[in-house]
């Protein structure tokens, strides 16, 4: 037997295997599949304060090595999911994490406080790098002072654990995880998507309907791989590594470069169990090799 079990700040996971925002749902969706339940956790898709309809169609494609969406935040608002979605997901047995957006500083701290009452969710991921909207969004995950202003004001209002997911759209992804962890974040995730797009040649006309979106996929996986390296060496927080994650041997290298977790994202479209084989895939690389916890493979590159 192996201990899969591993901790993100006050965060007892029962395993390092979760899913990422705007890939999973609520996790009910997937619920046909199998049981949320057996995840380490569920980041659930990004919450607004109102209601966002989300960019206009198309806005996803498909890459050869990937896929790039510009979905746009789409969800009914925050009274929506506290009504209607927070009840039915709440007694998982898994954490519940939710993903936090706005266009301000003010927006990202109201949504906060609302989310803070729930008792069911014990943690949020501060989203400031998402590449897929007009406001907000990116604008604060490209800057460190920027950054530093959002994650200040949310770790005012907020009492439980406070993961801040960078972009990787930056010149130096270190300096950005250096300034959060000094704002007060618990844990940072990392890496959204990449901006890219597309083109149909035999049209000339853009993929997406906002031109640019988010790459994601196997593509970007040695580029996310190198970041979470470089974080996990730079700041004294915890990591959940995402990017590119198709099956237990990509966990495993997000694992050995400094990731206590991994967030399971685009693999999901392709084949909804992803997640459950991934753990059963580290289960068996521990026995294999004689790993008797999972905690002893983070950061355990030999370099």
């Amino acid at each position: 037997m192996v201990d899969l079990s591993t901790k993100i700040h006050e965060l007892e996971l029962k395993n390092p295997v979760c899913t990422a925002s705007g890939t999973f749902g609520y996790g009910e969706e997937f619920a046909d599949f199998f049981d949320p339940g057996l995840l380490g956790s569920i980041f659930i898709k990004g919450l607004t304060l109102k209601n966002r309809a989300g960019n206009p169609y198309p806005r996803m494609s498909e890459t050869a090595s990937g896929m790039l969406n510009a979905v746009g935040l789409q969800n009914k608002g925050i009274d929506h999911f506290i009504e209607n979605i927070y009840p039915r997901i709440k007694e998982f047995d898994t954490h519940i994490i939710a993903n936090v957006n706005g266009s301000t500083v003010e927006e990202y701290v109201e949504l906060t406080e609302r989310i803070n009452e729930l008792d069911h969710i014990p943690a949020i991921e501060l989203n400031i790098s998402c590449p897929n909207v007009k406001e907000g969004g990116m604008a604060f995950g490209v800057s460190c002072p920027s950054a530093v202003a959002v994650t200040e004001a949310v770790r005012e209002v907020y009492d439980k654990t406070l993961i801040v997911k960078l972009s990787p759209n930056v010149t130096d992804i270190a300096e950005m995880a250096l300034a959060v962890e000094g704002a007060g974040a618990d844990s940072i995730s990392l890496v959204n998507t990449f901006l890219g797009m597309a083109i149909d040649a035999e049209t000339r006309k853009p993929l997406l309907s906002t031109i640019t979106g988010g790459l994601s996929g196997p593509s970007i996986k040695p580029i996310a791989l190198r970041m979470v390296w470089q974080v996990y060496k730079a700041v004294n927080i915890p990591v959940f590594g995402m990017g590119g994650i198709m099956n237990a041997t990509d966990a495993i290298e997000f694992l050995l470069a400094g990731s206590s977790a991994v967030q399971v994202g685009t693999a999901c479209f392709i084949d909804p169990q992803i997640p459950i084989k991934i753990i059963q895939g580290i289960e068996d690389y521990m026995e294999r090799h004689g790993v008797k916890e999972v905690r002893e493979l983070v950061g355990g590159l030999i370099d």
